[in-house]
Protein backbone atom coordinates (compact mmCIF):
# COMPACT_ATOMS: atom_id res chain seq x y z
CA UNK A 1 0.00 0.00 0.00
CA UNK A 2 1.32 3.69 -1.01
CA UNK A 3 2.55 5.96 1.98
CA UNK A 4 -0.32 7.73 2.90
CA UNK A 5 -0.09 11.93 2.08
CA UNK A 6 -1.94 15.06 3.28
CA UNK A 7 -3.50 17.64 0.98
CA UNK A 8 -4.27 21.32 2.54
CA UNK A 9 -6.05 23.19 0.28
CA UNK A 10 -8.71 26.37 1.59
CA UNK A 11 -11.99 27.75 -0.52
CA UNK A 12 -11.84 31.88 -0.71
CA UNK A 13 -14.43 34.24 -0.08
CA UNK A 14 -17.02 31.74 1.24
CA UNK A 15 -19.47 32.70 3.77
CA UNK A 16 -20.83 30.68 6.51
CA UNK A 17 -24.30 29.64 5.46
CA UNK A 18 -22.60 28.63 1.88
CA UNK A 19 -20.00 26.17 4.43
CA UNK A 20 -22.65 24.79 6.47
CA UNK A 21 -24.51 23.50 3.21
CA UNK A 22 -21.14 22.02 1.52
CA UNK A 23 -20.33 20.53 4.99
CA UNK A 24 -23.90 18.86 5.38
CA UNK A 25 -25.36 18.13 8.88
CA UNK A 26 -22.96 16.89 11.60
CA UNK A 27 -20.45 17.10 8.14
CA UNK A 28 -22.43 14.09 6.70
CA UNK A 29 -21.52 15.23 3.04
CA UNK A 30 -17.73 15.14 4.05
CA UNK A 31 -18.25 11.58 5.67
CA UNK A 32 -19.77 10.75 2.34
CA UNK A 33 -16.39 11.63 0.45
CA UNK A 34 -14.28 9.73 2.94
CA UNK A 35 -16.71 6.82 2.55
CA UNK A 36 -15.91 6.55 -0.94
CA UNK A 37 -12.66 8.05 -1.43
CA UNK A 38 -11.56 5.78 1.84
CA UNK A 39 -10.01 8.90 2.36
CA UNK A 40 -10.12 11.64 5.69
CA UNK A 41 -11.21 15.04 5.44
CA UNK A 42 -10.44 18.22 8.41
CA UNK A 43 -12.09 21.38 8.52
CA UNK A 44 -10.97 24.33 9.52
CA UNK A 45 -12.97 27.20 8.88
CA UNK A 46 -12.46 27.34 5.02
CA UNK A 47 -9.31 25.82 5.37
CA UNK A 48 -10.04 21.47 4.64
CA UNK A 49 -7.17 18.83 5.10
CA UNK A 50 -7.39 15.96 3.49
CA UNK A 51 -5.01 12.55 3.69
CA UNK A 52 -5.15 9.52 1.96
CA UNK A 53 -3.85 7.97 -1.21
CA UNK A 54 -2.32 10.98 -3.53
CA UNK A 55 -4.61 9.76 -6.76
CA UNK A 56 -7.60 9.86 -4.01
CA UNK A 57 -6.77 12.98 -2.53
CA UNK A 58 -6.82 15.11 -6.11
CA UNK A 59 -10.18 13.49 -6.84
CA UNK A 60 -11.56 14.75 -3.49
CA UNK A 61 -9.86 18.07 -3.44
CA UNK A 62 -12.07 18.42 -7.27
CA UNK A 63 -15.23 16.92 -5.51
CA UNK A 64 -15.38 19.50 -2.85
CA UNK A 65 -14.70 22.08 -5.16
CA UNK A 66 -17.57 21.20 -7.44
CA UNK A 67 -19.75 20.95 -3.98
CA UNK A 68 -18.98 24.08 -3.06
CA UNK A 69 -20.55 25.63 -6.72
CA UNK A 70 -23.54 24.12 -5.87
CA UNK A 71 -23.80 24.82 -2.72
CA UNK A 72 -23.74 28.35 -3.68
CA UNK A 73 -26.07 27.98 -5.98
CA UNK A 74 -28.79 26.03 -4.04
CA UNK A 75 -29.22 23.29 -0.69
CA UNK A 76 -26.82 20.49 -1.41
CA UNK A 77 -28.64 17.09 -0.02
CA UNK A 78 -27.18 13.62 -0.62
CA UNK A 79 -28.72 12.93 -3.91
CA UNK A 80 -26.43 15.38 -5.12
CA UNK A 81 -23.41 14.23 -3.74
CA UNK A 82 -23.67 11.34 -4.32
CA UNK A 83 -24.23 12.21 -7.91
CA UNK A 84 -21.21 14.08 -8.13
CA UNK A 85 -19.09 11.80 -6.13
CA UNK A 86 -20.29 9.14 -8.57
CA UNK A 87 -19.19 11.49 -11.51
CA UNK A 88 -16.21 12.14 -10.69
CA UNK A 89 -15.28 8.05 -9.43
CA UNK A 90 -16.65 7.47 -13.20
CA UNK A 91 -14.01 10.34 -14.67
CA UNK A 92 -11.17 8.39 -12.82
CA UNK A 93 -12.14 5.06 -14.28
CA UNK A 94 -12.82 6.40 -17.56
CA UNK A 95 -9.25 8.01 -17.70
CA UNK A 96 -7.87 4.97 -16.60
CA UNK A 97 -8.71 3.17 -19.21
CA UNK A 98 -7.62 5.71 -21.46
CA UNK A 99 -10.92 7.35 -22.21
CA UNK A 100 -12.08 11.15 -22.63
CA UNK A 101 -14.73 12.71 -20.51
CA UNK A 102 -18.49 12.10 -22.21
CA UNK A 103 -21.18 14.64 -22.01
CA UNK A 104 -23.91 15.59 -23.56
CA UNK A 105 -27.61 17.74 -22.66
CA UNK A 106 -30.79 16.78 -23.11
CA UNK A 107 -33.24 19.57 -22.70
CA UNK A 108 -36.63 19.16 -21.33
CA UNK A 109 -39.56 22.05 -19.80
CA UNK A 110 -38.36 21.35 -16.07
CA UNK A 111 -34.56 20.79 -16.25
CA UNK A 112 -31.39 20.02 -18.54
CA UNK A 113 -30.20 16.53 -18.01
CA UNK A 114 -26.44 15.95 -18.84
CA UNK A 115 -24.66 12.33 -19.12
CA UNK A 116 -22.58 11.26 -16.63
CA UNK A 117 -20.77 8.24 -17.97
CA UNK A 118 -19.81 7.29 -21.33
CA UNK A 119 -21.97 4.29 -21.44
CA UNK A 120 -24.58 7.26 -20.86
CA UNK A 121 -23.32 9.50 -23.99
CA UNK A 122 -23.31 6.67 -26.09
CA UNK A 123 -27.02 5.49 -25.26
CA UNK A 124 -27.98 9.18 -25.71
CA UNK A 125 -26.50 9.08 -29.70
CA UNK A 126 -27.60 5.50 -30.23
CA UNK A 127 -31.09 7.04 -29.50
CA UNK A 128 -30.61 10.04 -31.74
CA UNK A 129 -29.22 8.02 -35.04
CA UNK A 130 -30.84 5.08 -34.82
CA UNK A 131 -34.62 3.96 -35.40
CA UNK A 132 -34.41 1.57 -32.63
CA UNK A 133 -32.49 0.99 -29.84
CA UNK A 134 -31.35 -1.39 -26.85
CA UNK A 135 -29.86 -0.58 -23.79
CA UNK A 136 -29.03 -3.60 -21.58
CA UNK A 137 -27.68 -3.35 -18.42
CA UNK A 138 -28.13 -3.18 -14.26
CA UNK A 139 -31.11 -1.27 -12.59
CA UNK A 140 -29.53 2.34 -12.08
CA UNK A 141 -27.70 3.16 -14.80
CA UNK A 142 -30.47 5.58 -16.10
CA UNK A 143 -31.45 3.76 -18.72
CA UNK A 144 -35.23 4.77 -18.54
CA UNK A 145 -34.91 8.43 -16.93
CA UNK A 146 -32.41 8.83 -20.43
CA UNK A 147 -34.91 7.44 -22.53
CA UNK A 148 -38.01 9.19 -21.25
CA UNK A 149 -36.05 12.68 -21.40
CA UNK A 150 -35.01 11.90 -25.15
CA UNK A 151 -38.80 11.02 -25.94
CA UNK A 152 -39.50 13.94 -23.93
CA UNK A 153 -37.01 16.02 -26.44
CA UNK A 154 -38.57 14.55 -29.21
CA UNK A 155 -41.66 15.40 -28.69
CA UNK A 156 -40.93 18.82 -28.11
CA UNK A 157 -38.81 19.56 -31.25
CA UNK A 158 -42.02 18.02 -33.13
CA UNK A 159 -40.21 14.76 -34.23
CA UNK A 160 -42.91 12.25 -33.16
CA UNK A 161 -46.81 12.83 -31.91
CA UNK A 162 -46.75 10.88 -29.30
CA UNK A 163 -44.81 9.21 -26.60
CA UNK A 164 -45.81 5.58 -25.86
CA UNK A 165 -44.05 4.08 -22.98
CA UNK A 166 -44.49 0.30 -22.22
CA UNK A 167 -43.80 -2.54 -19.81
CA UNK A 168 -44.69 -6.01 -19.55
CA UNK A 169 -46.95 -6.92 -16.46
CA UNK A 170 -44.38 -9.38 -14.87
CA UNK A 171 -42.72 -8.87 -11.98
CA UNK A 172 -40.90 -10.73 -9.09
CA UNK A 173 -43.58 -13.62 -9.10
CA UNK A 174 -46.50 -11.27 -9.53
CA UNK A 175 -49.32 -10.54 -12.19
CA UNK A 176 -51.35 -8.67 -13.00
CA UNK A 177 -54.36 -11.35 -11.31
CA UNK A 178 -52.64 -10.64 -7.71
CA UNK A 179 -52.93 -7.11 -7.93
CA UNK A 180 -56.41 -5.66 -6.15
CA UNK A 181 -58.43 -3.08 -8.05
CA UNK A 182 -59.36 -2.33 -11.99
CA UNK A 183 -57.08 -2.78 -14.66
CA UNK A 184 -55.89 0.95 -14.63
CA UNK A 185 -54.79 0.54 -10.88
CA UNK A 186 -53.29 -2.85 -11.59
CA UNK A 187 -51.23 -0.93 -14.68
CA UNK A 188 -50.02 1.69 -12.53
CA UNK A 189 -47.44 0.28 -10.44
CA UNK A 190 -45.51 -0.81 -13.41
CA UNK A 191 -45.48 1.99 -15.02
CA UNK A 192 -44.39 4.15 -11.72
CA UNK A 193 -40.88 5.00 -12.97
CA UNK A 194 -41.90 6.39 -15.88
CA UNK A 195 -44.69 8.60 -14.47
CA UNK A 196 -41.62 9.55 -11.94
CA UNK A 197 -39.61 10.57 -14.69
CA UNK A 198 -42.10 12.38 -16.67
CA UNK A 199 -43.33 14.58 -13.66
CA UNK A 200 -40.03 15.61 -13.30
CA UNK A 201 -39.20 16.91 -16.44
CA UNK A 202 -42.45 18.22 -17.42
CA UNK A 203 -44.34 18.54 -14.28
CA UNK A 204 -47.39 16.96 -12.85
CA UNK A 205 -50.03 19.56 -14.48
CA UNK A 206 -48.28 19.04 -18.78
CA UNK A 207 -47.91 15.63 -18.32
CA UNK A 208 -51.84 14.93 -17.36
CA UNK A 209 -52.64 17.30 -20.23
CA UNK A 210 -50.82 15.62 -22.47
CA UNK A 211 -51.79 12.14 -21.45
CA UNK A 212 -55.90 13.80 -22.06
CA UNK A 213 -54.62 14.78 -25.31
CA UNK A 214 -53.32 11.27 -26.26
CA UNK A 215 -49.97 12.70 -26.54
CA UNK A 216 -48.59 10.80 -23.92
CA UNK A 217 -49.62 6.86 -23.67
CA UNK A 218 -48.83 4.64 -20.72
CA UNK A 219 -49.64 0.93 -21.17
CA UNK A 220 -48.53 -2.43 -20.47
CA UNK A 221 -47.20 -4.54 -23.33
CA UNK A 222 -50.19 -6.91 -23.76
CA UNK A 223 -52.15 -3.42 -24.87
CA UNK A 224 -49.67 -3.44 -28.05
CA UNK A 225 -51.21 -6.28 -30.06
CA UNK A 226 -52.80 -5.54 -33.25
CA UNK A 227 -51.94 -1.41 -33.58
CA UNK A 228 -49.27 -0.12 -35.73
CA UNK A 229 -47.32 2.57 -34.14
CA UNK A 230 -46.66 6.11 -36.55
CA UNK A 231 -44.70 8.94 -35.65
CA UNK A 232 -44.52 7.68 -32.37
CA UNK A 233 -41.07 7.72 -29.53
CA UNK A 234 -41.86 4.06 -27.99
CA UNK A 235 -40.25 2.94 -24.63
CA UNK A 236 -40.23 -0.62 -23.56
CA UNK A 237 -38.91 -0.59 -20.24
CA UNK A 238 -37.94 -4.08 -17.91
CA UNK A 239 -37.83 -5.89 -21.57
CA UNK A 240 -36.01 -8.99 -20.24
CA UNK A 241 -39.64 -10.07 -18.60
CA UNK A 242 -40.71 -9.75 -22.15
CA UNK A 243 -41.85 -13.67 -23.94
CA UNK A 244 -40.04 -14.18 -27.28
CA UNK A 245 -43.79 -14.25 -28.83
CA UNK A 246 -43.98 -10.19 -27.27
CA UNK A 247 -41.37 -9.28 -27.79
CA UNK A 248 -41.49 -10.31 -31.60
CA UNK A 249 -44.86 -8.98 -31.73
CA UNK A 250 -43.70 -5.72 -29.75
CA UNK A 251 -41.04 -4.95 -32.52
CA UNK A 252 -43.51 -5.20 -35.47
CA UNK A 253 -45.81 -2.48 -34.23
CA UNK A 254 -43.38 0.06 -35.41
CA UNK A 255 -44.66 1.79 -38.10
CA UNK A 256 -43.46 5.04 -40.26
CA UNK A 257 -41.62 8.06 -38.55
CA UNK A 258 -41.09 6.04 -35.41
CA UNK A 259 -38.60 5.39 -32.79
CA UNK A 260 -38.41 2.77 -30.27
CA UNK A 261 -35.94 2.30 -27.25
CA UNK A 262 -35.89 -0.91 -25.60
CA UNK A 263 -34.56 -0.87 -22.01
CA UNK A 264 -33.57 -4.32 -19.81
CA UNK A 265 -31.40 -5.95 -17.58
CA UNK A 266 -30.69 -9.71 -19.05
CA UNK A 267 -29.33 -10.78 -14.88
CA UNK A 268 -33.04 -9.59 -13.64
CA UNK A 269 -35.26 -11.76 -15.19
CA UNK A 270 -38.74 -12.80 -13.64
CA UNK A 271 -40.46 -14.99 -15.99
CA UNK A 272 -40.90 -18.68 -15.07
CA UNK A 273 -37.82 -21.17 -15.57
CA UNK A 274 -39.48 -22.83 -18.63
CA UNK A 275 -39.73 -19.22 -20.45
CA UNK A 276 -37.03 -17.55 -22.97
CA UNK A 277 -36.72 -13.81 -22.31
CA UNK A 278 -37.80 -12.28 -25.23
CA UNK A 279 -35.30 -9.67 -24.63
CA UNK A 280 -32.29 -12.22 -24.54
CA UNK A 281 -33.65 -13.75 -27.85
CA UNK A 282 -33.74 -10.47 -29.37
CA UNK A 283 -30.22 -10.04 -29.24
CA UNK A 284 -28.97 -13.15 -30.79
CA UNK A 285 -31.87 -12.74 -33.39
CA UNK A 286 -31.14 -9.31 -34.28
CA UNK A 287 -27.35 -9.24 -33.97
CA UNK A 288 -26.38 -9.00 -37.80
CA UNK A 289 -28.74 -5.95 -38.12
CA UNK A 290 -26.55 -3.35 -38.50
CA UNK A 291 -29.07 -0.63 -38.39
CA UNK A 292 -29.86 -1.48 -34.51
CA UNK A 293 -28.04 0.00 -31.76
CA UNK A 294 -27.09 -2.09 -28.69
CA UNK A 295 -25.39 -0.03 -26.04
CA UNK A 296 -24.56 -2.00 -23.09
CA UNK A 297 -24.07 -0.28 -19.37
CA UNK A 298 -22.22 -1.83 -16.28
CA UNK A 299 -21.68 -1.44 -12.86
CA UNK A 300 -19.36 1.89 -13.33
CA UNK A 301 -22.60 3.35 -14.99
CA UNK A 302 -24.31 3.75 -11.84
CA UNK A 303 -25.62 6.55 -10.95
CA UNK A 304 -27.93 5.80 -7.93
CA UNK A 305 -26.19 5.55 -4.22
CA UNK A 306 -22.80 4.78 -4.11
CA UNK A 307 -23.78 1.57 -2.40
CA UNK A 308 -25.61 0.16 -5.32
CA UNK A 309 -22.72 0.10 -7.42
CA UNK A 310 -21.18 -1.60 -4.65
CA UNK A 311 -24.11 -4.60 -4.06
CA UNK A 312 -24.01 -5.02 -7.88
CA UNK A 313 -19.98 -5.37 -7.98
CA UNK A 314 -20.31 -8.06 -5.00
CA UNK A 315 -23.32 -9.85 -6.78
CA UNK A 316 -21.51 -10.10 -10.09
CA UNK A 317 -18.00 -11.52 -8.28
CA UNK A 318 -20.34 -14.06 -6.16
CA UNK A 319 -21.87 -15.02 -9.41
CA UNK A 320 -18.64 -15.49 -11.30
CA UNK A 321 -16.77 -17.29 -7.89
CA UNK A 322 -19.75 -20.19 -8.28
Amino acid sequence: MDKLKTKEFQIESIDNSTLVNLLGIFDSHMRSIESELEIKIKTRGNTFVLSGEEQELETGEKIIHDLYLMAKNGNLNQEKVHLIINKHLNSEHDLANGLTSFETIIRTPNREIKTRTKNQFHYIQAIRTHDLSFGIGPAGTGKTYLAVAAAIESLQKQEVKKIILVRPAVEAGENLGFLPGDLAQKVDPYLRPMYDALYEMLGVNQVNNLIERKAIELAPLAFMRGRSLNESFIILDEAQNTTTEQMKMFLTRMGFGSKSVINGDVTQIDLPPEKISGLKHALEVLSDVNSIAVVNFVHHDIVRHRIVQKIVEAYNKFKHSI
